[in-house]
């Protein structure tokens, strides 16, 4: 064919990249390129908008509340808002010295009744749980055995009474006959010989005579101690051994003891007070060291310490009159050794620890604190001894002391001036009332802010 042909020409030209079909490509591949340009584009201006609109809000806020600084003024002012704290005052008092130590109840005495006789068990005279006497009847062994005995041992030493006495009488013939040389000194030696025989034979058999009447006696079981008795231990009708079966449990209860200890470092403490001729009292508490059981005085202490444990016992007596202490019930002692007159107490809460030492927060007016180095001395649990820093009448902050520093701005709870009033009413009750009133109008103030603040964002 023909290269010139216009067949040729045009079908070629049909199949030739034309310079329009390259424009419309390259504009499909670039035009979502600028859609994403224009969107992000819209985003930074609307977020620049967004940001300029919250200055503008705040900048008025700042205004209306009439200081930068102001309890709803933005995030700088929040961090100068005033701390709710609850303080106490410093007071007067005497401030016991308490010991305390772990101890157990020991009764003064705990009996197991037992038959210093066999025999049958005939009778059981008590009740279970009975409060007994010294010498009261507990039960009863057949005693007819022993009855019969002592009557043969009596029947014997009648007959042998009759033969020392027929001996003594012979003794004195022999005496008279040999004064009249009518009789040898040898038979007058061998009938006294026989009088001493027959007063041993005599004075054997009124040894087995006051055996029955003692085995008889026994045959009658007492109570050696005043107590209760505790839950039988064998039933009427058993056959009981001497000194081997038990029949019951007699338990002192009035008065009782506990026997508790306390480390070594106190002993001398306590052995200054004794010697002294002090009567120390002594509190019981329950295993939770929560509510006080009894009362009494301290008895006596050990005269040697335990070298394995470094503590040494100590015994301390209860009346025991409502039979609150129980034997062998575990119990918390706290030994009062002494008492510190007019000392300056200050609750535990407003007492606080750091690299410095102890310190308080201590009330600088009623809207700042201050910190206060105190030296401290002895606790009860409640208060703390200072024994410098510190004078009757000022007021420390006990509530609320985690967020606080030295300078810091606070106000006081309600709670706290009702407390504080409690404790120095005409110190803490004036001054405090004003700054309650303050706190509150505040938070009056407030309310409105905050809830237009969150409608205003509500409708951005």
């Amino acid at each position: 064919m023909n290269e010139s042909s216009p067949i040729r020409t045009d079908t070629a030209r049909a199949y030739e990249p034309g310079p329009a079909t390259a424009p419309a490509r390259t504009r499909r591949r670039f035009r979502p390129i600028r859609w994403l340009l224009l969107l992000l584009a819209l985003a930074a201006v609307g977020a620049v908008a967004h940001r300029w609109y919250d200055a503008r809000g705040q900048k008025s806020e700042q205004h209306a509340s009439g200081s930068g600084g102001g309890r709803h003024g933005g995030k700088r002012g929040g961090l100068d808002m005033p701390q709710a704290v609850g303080i106490a005052p410093v007071t007067t008092g005497d401030m016991p010295v308490v010991l305390q130590g772990l101890g157990t109840v020991t009764p003064l005495a705990t009996v197991t009744v037992k038959s210093q006789i066999s025999g049958y068990l005939t009778e059981v005279k008590f009740r279970e749980g009975q409060m007994v006497k010294a010498g009261d009847p507990l039960a009863q062994v057949d005693s007819r055995p022993y009855e019969a005995l002592l009557a043969q041992y009596q029947g014997q030493l009648a007959r042998d009474q009759a033969l020392l006495q027929n001996s003594k009488l012979d003794l004195q013939r022999y005496q008279t006959l040999n004064r009249q040389d009518s009789i040898s000194k040898q038979n007058v030696d061998t009938q006294g010989a026989l009088v001493k025989q027959n007063e041993g034979t005599v004075a054997a058999d009124q040894a087995l005579v006051d055996q029955q009447k003692l085995n008889i006696t026994y045959t009658h079981i007492v109570s050696p101690v005043d107590g209760r008795v505790g839950l039988r231990q064998v039933d009427q009708g058993n056959y009981i051994s001497a000194a081997s079966t038990a029949i019951v449990v007699v338990t002192q209860l009035h008065p009782i003891s506990v026997v508790f200890t306390l480390p070594e470092d106190d002993v001398a403490r306590v052995m200054r007070r004794v010697r002294a001729g002090a009567s120390l009292a002594v509190n019981a508490y329950d295993r939770g060291d929560a509510h006080e059981i009894a009362t009494g005085k301290l008895d006596t202490v050990d005269n040697q310490i335990d070298t394995t444990t470094g503590t040494v016992k100590l015994r301390a007596l209860f009346d025991n009159g409502d039979e609150e202490l129980f034997p062998n019930q575990f119990v918390n002692a706290r030994l009062t050794v002494d008492t510190i007159k007019g000392a300056t107490l200050v609750p535990n809460g407003g007492i606080l620890h750091g690299s410095p030492g102890a310190y308080v927060y201590l009330m600088d007016g009623d809207e700042k604190v201050s910190v206060r180095p105190v030296k401290t001395g002895e606790t009860d649990g409640n208060a703390t001894v200072v024994l410098s820093g510190l004078k009757p009448g000022d007021r420390v902050v006990t509530d609320g002391t985690d967020r606080l520093k030295d300078g810091a701005k606070v106000r006081i709870t309600e709670g706290a001036q009702a407390s504080a009033a409690d404790g120095k009413a005409t110190q803490a009750a004036g001054p405090q009332a004003p700054a309650a009133d303050a706190a509150k109008e505040a938070t009056a103030e407030g309310a409105p802010q905050q809830g237009g603040r969150r409608r205003h964002r509500q409708a951005q």
